[in-house]
């Protein structure tokens, strides 16, 4: 498939022009460990190296605002510390929205890059998704798509919006999960009207309507597999949708601790001497 073979010369160049030439971040943290005992061993506590003392500012308004209800930080950049580097994928329909809340979100994270799969696709093939499509066929796309994913799967502090169909192969959840996955859900008749007059490949049927509905309920159970889902309506645009996104991921984080955290808990709440 020349596709394919020439896909594996051009993703990396492409990654490294399109978003990894400023990595910088504007939060300044002073690195210190401590030594601990726990347990007869020495240790250095995880909470220093990684917590950095960043809480929920959705449950912590004082966080955000002061005294007088100004906005003192944004949300979005308290979820860099909070996420340890990991990548964000956002998953979805085509025409739901994930290229344009996906720049918003790294935009205000600050410290975390935007990458677009399906724009790294067309940089690195010289040719657009419906030509793909026409040349190569779905198949011969999702291949290529799996091979984007593999190459930017390895970078950290991304944002990434994936295509509608990444989901469909079994291996790309591996990579997906090594990172969060945000599902951004919109109802098939609202994204009629959005992607209206474009030229999507997989929609050039007699009632494009019926075949995104139809695609919708086969990639469904996938989509549930998200560790945050938005429900977007119409009355909400990118900037709101972005703001259920942060607040989503704050809180999908609460709920799920690292496993150090856990045991640490576990231990002070039975009364071990987990650190003296």
């Amino acid at each position: 498939m020349k596709i394919a073979l020439f896909l594996l010369i051009g993703v990396s160049a492409v990654c490294d022009t399109r978003a990894f030439t400023v990595v910088t971040s504007r939060v300044s943290v002073t690195s210190r460990s401590s030594s601990l005992f726990a347990g007869g061993f020495e240790w250095e506590d995880p909470a220093e190296q990684f917590d950095q003392g960043v809480e929920n500012p959705f449950k912590n308004p004082e966080l955000m605002k002061d005294a007088e209800g100004n906005m003192k930080i944004d949300a979005a950049r308290l979820l860099g510390p909070r996420l340890q580097g990991s990548n964000l994928y956002l998953i979805g329909m085509m025409g739901s929205g994930k290229t344009a809340v996906g720049d918003i979100v790294a935009r205000r994270m600050q410290t975390y890059n935007f990458l677009d799969t399906d724009e790294i696709i067309e940089k690195a093939t010289s040719l657009s998704i419906p030509e793909i499509f026409e040349a190569e066929g779905e198949d011969g796309f999702r291949d290529v798509e799996s091979q984007v994913l593999d190459s930017v799967h390895a970078y950290v502090r991304c944002v990434i919006s994936t295509g509608g169909g990444i989901v469909g192969m079994r291996n790309n959840w591996a990579k997906l999960q090594t990172g969060m996955v945000i599902w951004l859900d919109v109802d098939p008749v609202l994204i009629m009207k959005r992607i209206e007059g474009t030229d999507r490949p997989l929609l050039q049927t007699d009632n494009p309507l019926e075949t995104l509905t139809e695609l919708l309920e086969k990639r469904k159970k996938l989509y549930a597999q998200a560790d945050v889902r938005i429900e977007v309506t119409e009355d909400m645009d990118p900037d709101k949708v972005v703001d259920c996104v942060i607040e989503g991921l704050h809180n999908f984080i609460d709920d799920n601790p690292p496993a150090w955290k856990m045991a640490k808990a576990k231990a002070q709440s039975e009364g071990l001497d987990w650190v003296k």
